[in-house]
């Protein structure tokens, strides 16, 4: 009977080992923040079993793109403007979906003694360079009477922007949750000027993030890219089922406080005002325009080729690309389209 017993377990550990030999590695970064958090999820929850995620993390996005064009890295979850710039500089890399639109995470901020845009000329402020950090930026600045020739972009990822505005080599920056209201709490005086939750943000969906995918992984491994796409998606609902377990994944992953990822992600699955909107399957079709029928909170059905062109124009405003491309140049809906 010991042996019968033995030589069964022998079988299941052989047929596991076998399952793990065969499952398919799927090279994919992120930075660090909440509102990627859901590739911890599908790894953690082993919801695409027959898929391995090899998951890193990589601060800055153009070293993702750069590993992406290289063929060393097949998906990464970034902010939502880079497609018009990979389609002028002919990176192989599309934005396959869009994933979450900001709904008050992000936020300018002020040093203390400065009380509003003018006194930003001739500043340093602080913002990722090509990144919507840069853009919404720009838009507050020339909406409040400020050319964006009128102040210094520094370039610098969230951290290092922090501390750059705690010590005073930049009068303001941008910056999304948790690192805003950590450089509040670290630098008394410092002021909110705008943030992502005002009026005209949410329905436009102009800051947010996306998934991109090279173009090497989209061409030879078209099946296995809609694997990915729908691991995302489960992952999603699993969160909106399972908010608590799931925030608390996303925290240790990221070695995060879960009250900082309940700072960007909220405690229930819903839609989190101060926060981000997480887009389930559906309401990224709909956003990508894929699918008819209403999105909530005002936002259009096919938003993406609105945000696509108001993106454009303000790379070639910064002279991050020297022309407009048509949205299929940088924008590749097959994945997505697949798993509908």
């Amino acid at each position: 009977m010991n042996w019968l017993k033995r030589g069964m377990s022998l079988v299941l550990l052989a047929l596991l080992s076998s399952t793990a030999l065969s499952a398919e590695k799927v090279r994919l970064s992120l930075f660090s923040w909440p509102g990627y958090g859901f590739w911890f999820i599908a790894q953690e929850k082993n919801l695409a079993p027959d898929l391995e995620f090899e998951i890193a993390i990589i601060e800055d996005p153009y070293e993702s793109f750069a590993l992406m064009s290289a063929d060393a890295l097949d998906v990464t979850s970034s902010t939502a403007e880079y497609a018009p710039i990979a389609a002028d500089k002919d990176v192989p890399v599309k934005m396959v979906t869009y994933t979450n639109p900001s709904y008050g995470t992000d936020k300018i901020v002020l040093a203390p003694g400065v009380n509003g845009a003018e006194d930003l000329k001739g500043q340093s402020v602080a913002v990722l360079e090509g990144g919507l950090t840069q853009i919404f930026m720009g838009i507050w600045l020339e909406e409040n009477g400020v050319s964006i020739d009128d102040v210094q972009f520094t370039n610098l990822i969230m951290d290092d922007a922090v501390g750059a505005l705690v010590g005073g080599d930049v009068a303001a920056a941008e910056f999304w949750e948790p690192f805003g209201s950590q450089a509040l709490d670290a630098l008394p005086g410092a002021t909110v000027a705008a943030t992502s939750e005002e009026p005209g943000w949410i329905e436009t969906a102009l800051l947010g993030d996306a998934m991109y995918m090279s173009d090497f992984f989209l061409k030879e491994k078209p099946e296995t890219a809609a694997k990915v796409m729908q691991a995302y998606f489960d992952a999603v609902d699993f969160w909106k089922a399972n908010p608590t377990e799931a925030n608390k994944i996303i925290a240790e992953k990221l070695n995060f406080p879960v009250a900082d990822v309940e700072k960007v992600l909220g405690t229930d699955g819903e839609i989190y005002k101060g926060g981000i909107w997480i887009f389930d399957k559906l309401q990224a079709a709909r956003y990508m325009g894929l699918i008819p029928g209403e999105l909530p909170l005002g936002l259009p059905n096919g938003q993406v080729t609105n945000n696509w062109e108001t993106v454009t124009d303000w790379w070639l405003k910064f002279g991050l690309v020297d022309e407009r491309h048509p949205i299929d140049a940088g924008v590749d809906m097959t994945p997505l389209k697949s798993t509908l």
